[in-house]
Order: C-alpha cells, then sequence, then structure tokens
C-alpha cells in the first residue's frame, strides 16, 4: 500500500493485513481501527501537499496528544516530509527558535497559542489542531484518493527532527533517519515480544521519542492495539490493566501507581511487561512494585539522538540499578581519554547501530564534536559495565562534580543517600565554592518528616571519604523534573549558585 516508503511501508503492515483490528481505544471516544488510521494519514498527506510541502520539508507540531497528531506524524512522513514535535510547555520564545532554526514550511499549533504563534512563523503556513482533535488541520479534509501514491523515500531520508532538552547550550535539532526509527521499533519488537495479541496502556506524551518512537512504533510493527490515553491518569491506567498486557512509563507513573490502593496483583494479573525509561528507576520503586504486582519493572536506556540502546532481559534477571545489555545490532563501549575502560570502571558510554542519528540540523561542528566518523556518537553519560555485562548509568559527563581536583560521581552519592530510611529520593549537584571549584550539595526529599539532617550526615560521614561527602544537605519538598519525569539538576545548580558566596 504504502511501499515506496521506507518507513510507513512497515508501519503499515497492520493496515495492509489486517485493517479491521483496533489500534487505539479511547475514553469516551471511538474505537480506531488501522485502516481508518492510515486514511486518516493519507488524507492529511493530502492536504499537507496541496499546502506546498516538499519532500524534505519540516513540519512542526506544537498540539495535545491526540490521534488526529498521530496521524498528522504518519502523513507527514508519507508525504516525505520531516516531523518535528514540539513540548506543548515551550514558550513562545522557545518556540520562535525552533522555527527560526528549523524553518518549516508548516506549522501546527493549539488555536489558543494561534494569534502568539503565528507572527513567529516566518513563511510557514499556519495550522491549528485542539485537544478534541478540531481545528485548520482538519477542516475540509480532501477524501482519500485510491490512486495517492506516498513520496519516496529510502532508508537514509530524514523521517524526524528532535531537539533536545537544551540542558547545556542551545537545544540541537536530531535528525533521524527512516531506517534509524524503523530498526529500533524492530529490535524493541522483537525483544520484548510485541505482537498482535498485545493492548499497550499508551499514557506517554508524544512530542519525544519514548512516546511517539518507541510506544507508537513498536505497537504499529506489533499489529497491536493501544489503550490512547491524553495524559498520565492513574485511575485510568489501574481500569485498562485487566484487559491489556504491556505498559510503557517513566518513574513518576510507577510511584504515583504505588500511591493508588487499586494496584494489586488482580488488578494487574494480565499484564505481561511493565517497561520504564526515560529517567533512572529507584531500587525501593522496583522492590515495592514486585511486591505489589508480582511483575519485575524492565528498565532500558536511550536518548534523543538513538533512540533506545539498552534494555534489561525480557527472560533472565532485570537488575535494579541497572540498564541491562546493548540491543541486537548495537554496539556500545565505555570510554575514558579514546580508550576502553576496565571492567567496574566509570568511563563515558559510546554507541554505534542503526539507531544512531544522522547528526544535528544545522550545526555541523557540534555533530563533529559528538558523532565519530566511523559511527560511534558519543553519549555524555557516565557508565560501568559489570562481569556479567550489565550496564549502570552514574551521571552525566556534565554532571561530574570536581572538588579540590578530586572526581565525584553523584550517582554514587544519592544511592547511598536514597536508602537511608525516611528519605524518598536525592539529587546531588556542584556548586560554585571559593576554596575547592565546587562543592558537593546534597537536595534532598523527605518521605518521613521527622528525618534530621544528623541522621543522614551520619551515614555519609560514616561511609563517604571526606572529599565525597556534601559540604551542604538541603531538604527541599520536591525535585524540579521535566515533563519525562527527568530530574533537572541545571535548575539546581542555577538556584543554588550562590549557596558559598
Amino acid at each position: 500500500m504504502f511501499d515506496a516508503n521506507y518507513l510507513i511501508s512497515r508501519l503499515a503492515q497492520g493496515a495492509a493485513t489486517t485493517p479491521d483490528k483496533v489500534f487505539a481505544t479511547r475514553p469516551g471516544l471511538p474505537d480506531v481501527t488501522y485502516a481508518a488510521l492510515f486514511e486518516g494519514a493519507q488524507r492529511l498527506a493530502q492536504k499537507l501537499t496541496a499546502a506546498g510541502l516538499q519532500p524534505g520539508d519540516r513540519v512542526a507540531v506544537q498540539v495535545d496528544k491526540t490521534l488526529e497528531a498521530v496521524e498528522l506524524y504518519l502523513g507527514t512522513v508519507l508525504a516525505g516530509g520531516i516531523f518535528l514535535p514540539l513540548n506543548t510547555a515551550y514558550t513562545g520564545s522557545e518556540v520562535a527558535y525552533f522555527v527560526t532554526d528549523a524553518t518549516p514550511r508548516i506549522l501546527v499549533c493549539d488555536p489558543g497559542r494561534v494569534e502568539e504563534l503565528a507572527p513567529l512563523a516566518g513563511e510557514a503556513t499556519v495550522f491549528t489542531l485542539d485537544k478534541d482533535g478540531a481545528g485548520t488541520l482538519m477542516d475540509d479534509l480532501p477524501a482519500a484518493d485510491p490512486a495517492f501514491q506516498p513520496v519516496a523515500r529510502g532508508a537514509d531520508d530524514l523521517a524526524a527532527i528532535l531537539y533536545t532538552s537544551g540542558t547545556t547550550g542551545r537545544s540541537k535539532g536530531a535528525m533521524l533517519s527512516h531506517k534509524n526509527l524503523a530498526s529500533n521499533s524492530e529490535s524493541l519488537r522483537e525483544l520484548w515480544r510485541f505482537t498482535a495479541d498485545d493492548v499497550l496502556i499508551h499514557a506517554l506524551p508524544i512530542f519525544h521519542t519514548h512516546g511517539l518512537f518507541v510506544a507508537t512504533n513498536v505497537s504499529l510493527l506489533a499489529g497491536a492495539s493501544v489503550v490512547f490515553l491524553a495524559k498520565f491518569d492513574a485511575e485510568a491506567i489501574l481500569d485498562a490493566m485487566p484487559t491489556s498486557t504491556a505498559l510503557m512509563g517513566v518513574p513518576t507513573f510507577y510511584t504515583r501507581l504505588l500511591d493508588n490502593p487499586r494496584l494489586t496483583l488482580e488488578q494487574s494479573r494480565n499484564m505481561r511487561l511493565f517497561i520504564s525509561g526515560s529517567a533512572p528507576l529507584l531500587v525501593d520503586t522496583h522492590e515495592k512494585w514486585e511486591q505489589r504486582t508480582g511483575h519485575r519493572i524492565l528498565e532500558r536506556y536511550g536518548m534523543t539522538e538513538t533512540n533506545m540502546s539498552t534494555s534489561n532481559p525480557y527472560d533472565g534477571e532485570r537488575r535494579a540499578g541497572t540498564v541491562g545489555f546493548p540491543l541486537p545490532g548495537v554496539e556500545l563501549r565505555i570510554v575514558d581519554d579514546g580508550k576502553e575502560v576496565a571492567q567496574g570502571e566509570i568511563g563515558v558510554i559510546e554507541v554505534r547501530g542503526d539507531n544512531v542519528f544522522q547528526g544535528y540540523w544545522q550545526m555541523p561542528e557540534k555533530t563533529a564534536e559528538e558523532l565519530r566518523p566511523d559511527g560511534w556518537f558519543i553519549t555524555g553519560d557516565l557508565a560501568t559495565r559489570d562481569a556479567d555485562g550489565y550496564v549502570t548509568i552514574v551521571g552525566r559527563a556534565k554532571d561530574l562534580i570536581i572538588t579540590g581536583g578530586f572526581n565525584v560521581y553523584p550517582k554514587e552519592l544519592e544511592s547511598l543517600i536514597d536508602d537511608i530510611p525516611g528519605v524518598l529520593e536525592s539529587a546531588v549537584i556542584g556548586v560554585p565554592h571559593p576554596d575547592f571549584g565546587e562543592a558537593v550539595v546534597a537536595a534532598v526529599v523527605k518521605e518521613d518528616p521527622e528525618l534530621t539532617l544528623e541522621q543522614i550526615k551520619a551515614v555519609t560521614g560514616r561511609d563517604l571519604a571526606k572529599f565525597k561527602q556534601p559540604k551542604e544537605i538541603l531538604f527541599v519538598p520536591e525535585l524540579p523534573r521535566n515533563t519525562m519525569g527527568k530530574v533537572q539538576k541545571k535548575a539546581l545548580r542555577e538556584t543554588y549558585c550562590d549557596l558559598f558566596g
């Protein structure tokens, strides 16, 4: 049906073989079949083309999560375009940067923001799409043309640009090819055993690689169904569990579900797989989840530039605190000063494979810094690998603290502090210090209001070398996080940058 388009020809197999099968169920809304999903995608592809979209043009999208937005993603790729999803939390000035940098041919936004964003769009055509799937994008859609031919796109053509979160410097647009997305989703489908019998609870946002390219693409490739939720809703997820088989989430999903008394062995009996990623999962969460549901959460590791790179095994031990092994077809090495480190030593993860992106949009110098000529991508994540081959992330290279000339790895302190009774979680950062260059500071969220600083200092003083011990421990009500649940250490460093004058 869409054979000429490398990615869509794979994602549309379910539409070709089981067109009447339900792809998505939605609370309070009609079901959507595979045939209807791809017919909607084709109609949007026709509309985009009529609006002037040429092969290789960008379609920037900042809208709420709807099935129509998924159809827009598929339709953009069908029309030969490059899909550019934007976080719905981005401000007008942030959107202005992305639009200026990516020069999209089309911008799709919420009707409530069109007056703000249209003047920023330059020469782009602006359409609207709201939380109910309505807007000028959906007005006067052409009927599906039986003679429609998708724009031919090969494995190395770009399918999407995803901007990194910009924790240091300007946000960078990671260019992802048809093969990058297809190969990674195919590996995950096989590794995680997704089939047409699966029903995935889809509660992730679709402006991010996790919700769009992992949850959605894997489900489509497998011919599975999804329970399509507009956002995280603990009650809706629990309602769906008895008739579903899998959930993909971030750590916050699991901690919030653990707070709900409806999470029981009986409620989750039909589920076969719980997957977590985008941020580290606490060992305590792993243990509590297994006690309540009988299931061991499967943790994996990836990033915008690589999609998924590692996963704990489907069969075999899922080790808390680790991200498992490299995916089939993905090479991984841990490097320090240009050489692979010995087992158990800390270094920077580098990965190579069909999952690795094509470089940063309009940033050849940055691409050259992080993507080696032989295909190895320097992730910037610090890790170790144990005797069994399990990879453990210990932090970001940029989060490394150098105090008095000594290296301190935040993850080591965080693991120690998180295990103290009464601690919910912690984040360790380095802030400027007049004598040491940087000082180690721990931000701690209490689980027990009676917990004291002295109790924490007793443990850190006993178990850590003096240079690793926090110069300051601060109780905070919560840790700052982005929409995917990742702790924003940059925000903490900015808040406490003047702590030592």
